[in-house]
């Protein structure tokens, strides 16, 4: 099949993230103050399948090379749950889920914060 009729890795994982922040919200009754939004290009094309965490007044991450299955939807909301919870957003690596230890494309300081 030609890759323009394959779906879209990112879709993959933004269709998980979505079932995994409803089972969630279900187990639950909340989906930790997490808001998803889908985008159509994040310009991360020669590492596809990228998320980004952001938030007012923290860090924000962008991460890149990610699987487009349940596994990685389940280890990016426990990582968004981490930066939502960080009072600047910093996320040290070893503190990130496995599969968001590497693939890191940028770490982007919040914005009006001084570069150090």
């Amino acid at each position: 099949m030609p890759r323009a009729e394959l779906p879209a890795e990112g879709q993959a994982l933004f269709e998980a993230v979505q079932d995994a922040l409803l089972r969630l919200e279900l187990d639950t009754g909340e989906h930790q103050g997490l808001q998803l939004r889908g985008l159509a290009c994040m310009s991360g094309c020669g590492r596809a399948c990228t998320v980004t965490l952001q938030a007012q007044g923290k860090f924000t991450y962008y991460f890149g090379d990610l699987a487009g299955d349940a596994e990685t939807a389940t280890q990016v909301i426990a990582c968004a749950q981490l930066h939502h919870q960080s009072s600047d957003g910093n996320l040290a690596r070893n503190t990130r889920p496995e599969r968001l230890r590497s693939g890191i494309l940028a770490r982007l300081p919040p914005v009006g914060q001084e570069a150090a």
